[in-house]
């Protein structure tokens, strides 16, 4: 691990906020300052404090590298919706015009595809007078979507005809991916610009950041799901609810809803593997519970069980942005436990729910609107100091640059042996191992 911010060079410039903040030891980040990385020590063992094994910090510099009166930004947004996409797009906007005086702020439609000219996707002008209420809603004023990566130089062409400084780039793993190799295309050309990334996913599977923004709304808009499940099944003889949830690789969505709601009694992951059928499966545990309590509610990430869907790995199909695209698990249980307990001889009433896009086209709750309004301060100040191929991260509760191309070395996971993972099971009390044998 190298957590070394690239820089275009040093900050030579007066940064404008010097005439704003008074108390400079308080306001202004020193270069050297660490976060560490692990802050668990066991026995006498002292933390690793090596500046290249430890977070830079994020925020203002007393000295930046772009003069504001005369940098061009650009914003564009990559890859599915999300809540709070509007709120960092205008954390963007109004950081760079009224903390630094820059402004010329372009916003680039419909992802990386708006910065190839042939798809005549026209850039619109981003002025603070036309996004101070985006906040409020979901989705992306600047439309977005998958892909658009084919002809990486192209891209950077256009951002040079441009004569953008400050490329901001709010996406997931394939968005940041693109981003990095907008960086290093940029940087073999020896162009100045600067590619700040804000991380953008409800999976919340970015890896050395503590949360993506959009998480909190997604699985606090989940708990609405779960909540209306645990009605249902309640409401009927041998009743059982059945709800869906996003989380392609990583159950984050659904393991935090449980725990929110503790109305659930089986949650099933990717990170965990289990069998259906079988005296330790599933459906055998499954049967216990209505037997026992006669109503049951059962939360699976969309991307659980696609081992049991997808048998042969020669016939999957992926995305325009490089993603594999999933069979349908919830539909699968819903059929697959009627037949079950069909055969068992046993009457079951299974109400299935999939909010999927209820839940991402949200805007943000609260704190979430809090988490985007800071990361895009800070991926301002990112920008205007000249640092690049970074994304604005947050660990342990402080804002942080994390390298991208550390950022998406692995995907975020729930580990199975975590103290996160046992919590969720003691809520729901479903057995820590369902595989047989």
């Amino acid at each position: 691990m190298d957590f070394r911010i690239k820089k275009l060079g040093e900050g030579a410039v007066r940064s404008p906020l010097l005439n704003k903040y008074t108390f400079r030891e308080s306001s202004f980040i020193d270069d050297q300052k660490r976060i560490i990385y692990n802050p668990v020590v066991n026995g006498t063992a002292a933390p690793c404090i090596e500046p290249e094994k430890n977070f830079e910090e994020a925020g203002p510099r007393e000295k930046i590298y772009f003069n504001p009166a005369e940098t061009r930004s650009a914003i564009v947004t990559c890859g599915g919706l999300c809540p709070g996409i509007n709120a960092v797009i205008r954390a963007i906007v109004m950081a760079s015009h009224y903390l630094y005086g820059s402004k010329s702020i372009t916003g680039i439609r419909f992802g990386y595809s708006g910065l190839d000219p042939k798809n005549g996707f026209e850039p619109i002008e981003l002025l603070p007078e036309d996004i101070e209420d985006i906040h409020l809603e979901g989705g992306t004023i600047l439309g977005s979507s998958r892909g658009g990566t084919e002809d990486m130089e192209v891209l950077v062409d256009t951002l040079s005809r441009m004569r953008i400084n400050i490329l901001y780039t709010i996406g997931g793993d394939g968005t940041l991916r693109g981003a990095h190799a907008i960086a290093e295309i940029a940087a073999r050309r020896g162009m100045k610009l600067s590619v700040i990334g804000i991380p953008k996913t409800i999976d919340n599977d970015i890896s050395y950041i503590q949360r993506s923004f959009g998480f909190e709304t997604a699985f606090s808009q989940a708990v609405d799901s779960i909540y209306t499940a645990h009605v249902e099944a309640k409401g009927a003889p041998n009743g059982i609810g059945l709800v869906k949830l996003m989380g392609r690789h990583s159950g984050f969505i659904a393991a935090h809803a449980c725990l929110a709601m503790n109305d659930v009694n089986f949650v099933l992951l990717p990170e965990v593997p289990f069998d259906l059928d079988g005296p330790n499966g599933f459906l055998s545990h499954l049967k216990k519970r209505m037997l026992n309590r006669r109503h049951a509610v059962i939360v699976v990430a969309e991307g659980t069980g696609q081992d049991i869907l997808q048998k042969d790995a020669a016939l999957q199909k992926r995305d325009a942005s490089g993603n594999l695209l999933l069979e349908d698990i919830g539909v699968f249980l819903k059929k697959t436990i009627n037949e079950y307990f069909k055969k068992q001889g046993m009457e079951v009433n299974l109400k299935y729910i999939d909010p999927s896009y209820l839940i991402r086209s949200a805007p943000p709750v609260p704190n979430d609107s809090i988490f985007c309004a800071r990361l895009g301060q800070n991926a301002v100040h990112a920008g205007m100091s000249g640092r690049t191929d970074m994304i604005i991260g947050l660990w342990n509760n402080i804002y942080t640059h994390v390298p991208i191309e550390l950022a998406i070395s692995k995907r975020k996971k729930i580990d199975p042996a975590s103290r996160f993972w046992h919590d969720v099971m003691d809520a729901t009390g479903q057995p820590v191992n369902m595989i047989n044998g």
